[in-house]
């Protein structure tokens, strides 16, 4: 089971070996079904570790090398961090077998794809959520992509589920029409799913192109946020973006400008006037302190704003534990570097906010984290022309997480049917068209600028209107339709003759 759920990892960015993903799933129903229930619960947990352990213990190098913490102690955190992931997976596993029809091969198979991607979504927003390593996101350019834009990431990972639970029904020794009516069907899927991703579920205006620059300053993150730094550090991304004043966007990454919004006029209000000499939106992080009163706690903000030929700001909503903010803040404050790291005492911004203006257009800004949100991007995208998306992936040094965020991105972009422009500190900065594909990067570790065109998009795809709950009503329907099943059999067996 752990071989079984690394697997997965390798179906992901950088690696984008799809298919092992499909086996993944494969293997888990097939050692699953072998289980008692008792069984299933440690199976599930084993399954996760593989998931977590390989796909997601890059929040090793976050504790380690930016949170002071010894080799033992990040070690430990991670294996804790882990551990704890890979609840979900066994509540996964528990669930199925606790509804599991005894006598359909096609109903289990279905209530296995089902049950992972209850899970999944229940992950997506509990304490916060992790929407992270979701088997849909390594589906970028496969032709399972065409349902994205239909029925989100949710509804690919039902789909690659389901795939791997009709091959291993195939391997198994049941009934031929068994065998064969899964499969018909998930092979018919992938056929439908082919033809989707020949359709624009929006309107792009190839007409009006827009031109952008992204500035990365690779700025290194144990001199971010130091005073004698900070200037530097803006003076870098002013030299990146010399050439490209004159484009319609210029994007500067997460807290590119390091120093508070009302300490920041003296930077902020020059490059306003320039800008907008040049009919330019400059779109940067920054961090916010908003007006308090004198008992009070000042309250801190990342922000991103829109400044030049552009307006508006925006308060992260999505914060990072431990990164941006510390749960029960008053037991752990000051115990380990880890928990008081740079600005790890930010508010979440309002969920009432409006897009930022690049010109005569709409954009919709995520920091960070944000982009990993389906629900929360297909929401905000509604209003907007254009996606765009910060970052600081400094922070996990040449792990396999940015690679990991990009992709999520890029899905992101197929599910709304948007262009998408992310700009990052250390890389990997990107422009994405609205099929998900990227058609300019940069390279990771490297100051760089990166220039291309993106094209506003207007109207809504499904998901955007119906987000997820349509797959969602079809796991919990299946759930209802297994629980029916299985207390009838039961009656009939207790039914004396």
């Amino acid at each position: 089971m752990l071989v079984a759920g690394a697997l997965q990892t390798l179906a992901y960015a950088p690696f984008g070996y799809w298919l092992l993903g499909i086996i993944s799933a494969a293997a888990g129903f097939f050692l699953l079904n072998k289980a008692s229930r008792k069984e299933s619960l440690l199976l599930g947990w084993i399954f996760g570790l593989g998931i977590f352990g390989s796909g997601a213990s890059w929040v090793y190098v976050s504790i380690h090398n930016y949170g002071d913490a010894g080799v033992t102690l990040a070690a430990l955190l991670t294996v804790l961090y882990v551990s704890f992931l890979s609840l979900f997976p066994a509540l996964q596993f528990a669930l199925y077998h606790r509804f599991r029809p005894s006598s359909s091969t096609t109903l289990s198979a279905l209530l296995f794809a089902s049950a992972w991607v209850a899970t999944d979504w229940f992950r997506s927003w509990f304490l916060t959520g992790f929407p992270w390593l979701y088997l849909g996101h390594s589906h970028i350019g496969t032709l399972l992509s065409g349902l994205a834009p239909v029925g989100g990431v949710h509804l690919i990972t039902w789909i690659c589920v389901l795939t791997g639970a009709a091959c291993s029904i195939l391997a198994s020794r049941c009934h031929l029409k068994q065998k064969l009516l899964l499969p018909v069907l998930v092979v018919g899927i992938w056929v439908f799913s082919s033809f989707l991703t020949t359709l624009d579920w929006t309107t792009i205006n190839k007409e009006k192109p827009i031109s952008v620059a992204i500035a990365q300053g690779n700025i290194p993150q144990e001199l971010k946020w130091l005073p004698e730094q900070r200037m530097q550090t803006v003076l870098t991304y002013q030299a990146l973006s010399d050439a490209y004043w004159g484009s319609d966007i210029i994007l500067w990454p997460e807290t590119a400008i390091p120093v508070l919004m009302d300490q920041a006029e003296s930077i902020t209000t020059p490059l306003a006037s320039f800008a907008k000499d040049y009919s330019t939106t400059l779109i940067t992080g920054i961090p916010y302190r908003a007006p308090y009163l004198s008992n009070r706690h000042p309250v801190y903000h990342n922000s991103i704003i829109s400044i030049g030929n552009g307006e508006g700001i925006y308060h992260k909503q999505k914060l990072v534990p431990f990164g941006e903010y510390v749960p029960l803040e008053s037991f752990l404050r000051g115990l380990i570097g880890f928990f008081d790291l740079p600005m790890s005492s930010f508010t979440a911004g309002s969920d009432k906010q409006q897009v930022l203006k690049a010109g005569e257009y709409n954009v919709s800004p995520f920091i960070c984290y944000e982009i990993v949100y389906p629900e929360f991007v297909a929401k905000s995208a509604r209003d907007s022309n254009l996606l765009i998306t910060i970052s600081n992936d400094a922070w996990f040094g040449g792990s396999v997480a940015p690679h990991q965020h990009l992709e999520i991105a890029q899905m992101r972009s197929l599910e709304t049917g948007r262009y998408l422009v992310r700009g990052t500190n250390s890389g990997i900065s990107a422009i994405v068209d609205n099929k998900g594909e990227i058609t300019a990067r940069s390279a990771q570790f490297e100051e760089a600028s990166l220039a291309g065109t993106v094209f506003p998009a207007s109207g809504m795809t499904p998901f955007m209107q119906f987000l997820s709950w349509p797959i969602m009503l079809l796991c919990f329907a299946i759930f209802v339709l297994c629980e029916v099943l299985r207390r009838k059999a039961n009656a009939q067996e207790a039914t004396p003759p």
